[in-house]
């Protein structure tokens, strides 16, 4: 049968009429929301595979790269003295390995220590920490854990952590005296450190820096941008959550720990849902780099750490 072209028209425009009728009749639909989540990037330090137990050469760098990309993490920190060279060869095949498993190398744990009497020592710390500000350049790790060393009164590592990290001051001194030398010392990095484009950052980990007041001392008398805090959630052994916010403003990078198993010499019940809304506070929007010091198998706690401080740092905006 023949479509008559005016009965076509006829059809079509009816159909068309009544679409639309039938369209405005219908609801609106729903918008769907968008939600926004912002989190913060998780790291870890190779101290977590390794914790000194053993030789450093059954837990090499090499290998903590390859875990650390396989359990998700967004970035490693290196702690200098688990490394086995500080020739560029080796450092530049570890930051060759670390672009290719997709893994910042976002921080670098080293050991010094300011607090002596006699120059020739402080001269000799300040000379081994410049030349640490120099790896991590060679390495492209933007910021260094500092600490301020301690005075030595107690020789056990053990017997200061049962004395919650209170040692005496070395006969014939002062803490006065300590806190100068530390801050002349740490005045004399800041040039490399800016030279470098590392920031420097003063960790609470015993001796002057045990407590939140005693490392903001330090670093409100320097008064540079390339010194800033590292903030250990777990060297805080009293007014945790208090500290840890008076250094939340000046915090450059996180360390988390984490206890499972129970701790190496202690364990802390850290709420880090309340720590994550202390630096919530503060527009942290840096690393957290997670240090698992506890006694289970690190292959299952460090998984387990990693579920942990996501979930705690992920939020929806």
């Amino acid at each position: 049968m023949k479509t008559n072209r005016r009965n076509f028209i006829t059809t079509a425009s009816a159909a068309a009429i009544g679409g639309g009728i039938l369209g405005a009749c219908q609801p609106p639909k729903e918008e769907s929301k968008t939600v926004k989540v912002n989190r913060n990037r998780i790291g870890v330090s190779t101290y977590s595979f390794w914790q000194f137990n053993g030789p450093k050469e059954n837990s090499p760098i090499e290998d903590c790269i390859e875990k650390a990309a396989r359990m998700g993490f967004d970035g490693i920190e290196f702690l200098l003295v688990q490394m086995t060279s500080e020739e560029n060869s080796y450092l530049q095949n570890l930051k060759r390995q670390a672009f290719h498993a997709g893994i910042d190398i976002m921080g670098f744990s080293t050991h010094q220590g300011f607090i002596f009497p006699e120059k020739e020592k402080r001269d000799s710390e300040v000379a081994k920490t410049i030349n640490q500000i120099e790896l991590a350049y060679k390495l492209g790790i933007p910021t260094m854990r500092l600490n301020t060393g301690r005075w030595g009164t107690t020789k056990s590592f053990d017997d200061l952590m049962a004395n919650k990290g209170i040692e005496p001051v070395l006969e014939g001194y002062t803490d006065e005296e300590g806190f100068k030398w530390v801050i002349d010392s740490i005045e004399q990095c800041i040039p490399t450190a800016e030279k470098c484009g590392v920031v420097l950052g003063l960790e609470n980990h015993w001796g002057l820096g045990r407590t939140a007041e005693g490392v903001l001392r330090i670093v409100n008398a320097i008064d540079s941008p390339w010194l800033q805090i590292t903030s250990d959630t777990g060297n805080f052994l009293e007014r945790q959550y208090e500290q840890l916010e008076l250094m939340a403003p000046k915090t450059f990078l996180i360390q988390a720990k984490t206890y499972y198993g129970g701790g190496k010499w202690y364990t802390l019940d850290i709420d880090y849902n309340r720590v994550a809304e202390i630096f919530r506070k503060v527009d942290y929007r840096g690393y957290v780099s997670i240090e698992f010091e506890g006694q289970a198998d690190p292959m299952e706690a460090i998984p387990k750490s990693l579920e942990l401080i996501r979930n705690a740092f992920t939020w929806e905006v």
